[in-house]
């Protein structure tokens, strides 16, 4: 059937097969939107589509088979494909990220006291910090929930897109140690710069070793001012130069961890020991604490 000896409006076969119904005439007066014309331009770009938004020319009239404007409804699968593509690679980015980045900031307890400064970590929730490649330093007694807060951080980054990984220092070094050992530690090191935010648990549970004192400084240098770095421990930051044996090996790590970081000093007694006295006491808060 030729485009002349098909009826207005009816549904035709492109060169792909797909069906699709072509334009016909607008309705007098009826105009395509001019607020649906940018974002559809700029939606496609951000999905990679860039020669179809260079292409992009809204229709004058709208298909005669829906109210709206082409442009309007073609903005609606635009969203949908948009909004979809970014739900799967906030799933991917989770996945990646392992033990408890599903930790989130909405779940984090201000009820009781630890000494959370709320405005700051409002402020970190929206990850500006992994943008300006900052660095964040929480610490404080055992049970207080570093960890939690530590990887709340890390779900807040993944909402924004960045890739997280989250690692506990011991097994860490214990991986760099093989790496060297297999003749893998550049590759190795090249896969930790990849994160956006890189989370490091139990910083300090014993004295790093010389050879962990070079590696970690390997990791952090090659991160500083170029990736964002948090990092949890029970030991108080001004006592971070004892746990390193070679002094200047120590000063040069805490010189690019310590002077720009965002401190969170939290204080208090263990949420474990709180939540086992709020159990036997029947007030057990289901709410996940921080």
């Amino acid at each position: 059937t030729t485009s002349a000896s098909r009826p207005a409006g009816a549904p035709h076969d492109n060169l792909r097969g797909a069906r699709y119904f072509p334009t016909a005439a607008a309705p007098e007066g009826k105009e395509t939107s001019p607020l649906a014309i940018h974002p559809i331009h700029d939606r496609l770009r951000q999905l990679g589509l860039t020669a179809m938004a260079a292409e992009w020319t809204p229709p004058q009239t709208p298909p005669d088979v829906t109210a709206l404007p082409f442009a309007e409804r073609f903005g609606f699968l635009v969203e949908a494909e948009w909004a979809a593509r970014d739900r799967r690679g906030m799933q991917r980015r989770l996945h990646a990220a392992p033990r408890r980045v599903t930790a989130t900031p909405e779940d984090v307890d201000w009820q009781t006291p630890r000494g959370l400064p709320r405005p700051t970590l409002q402020q970190l929730w929206r990850s500006q910090w992994v943008v300006d490649h900052q660095t964040v330093l929480v610490t404080g007694p055992t049970g207080v929930g570093k960890t939690y807060l530590l990887c709340a951080l890390g779900h807040a980054a993944c909402r924004h897109r960045y890739p997280v990984t989250d690692l506990r220092v011991p097994r860490w070094l214990g991986e760099a140690a093989v790496a060297k050992a297999t003749g893998q530690w550049l590759p190795w090191l090249q896969r930790l710069r990849r994160w956006d935010l890189l989370l490091l648990d139990d910083w300090g549970l014993s004295p790093f070793t010389v050879e962990e004192s070079h590696d970690l400084f390997e990791v952090l240098d090659d991160r500083y001012q170029v990736r964002a770095t948090a990092i949890a421990g029970q030991v108080p930051v001004d006592q971070w130069a004892t746990l390193f044996p070679d002094a200047t090996v120590g000063e040069a790590i805490l010189d690019r961890l310590v002077h720009q970081a965002i401190r969170l000093p939290l204080t208090g007694e263990s949420m474990r020991k709180v939540l086992a006295s709020a159990g036997r006491s029947g007030t057990t808060d289901p709410t996940p604490t921080g």
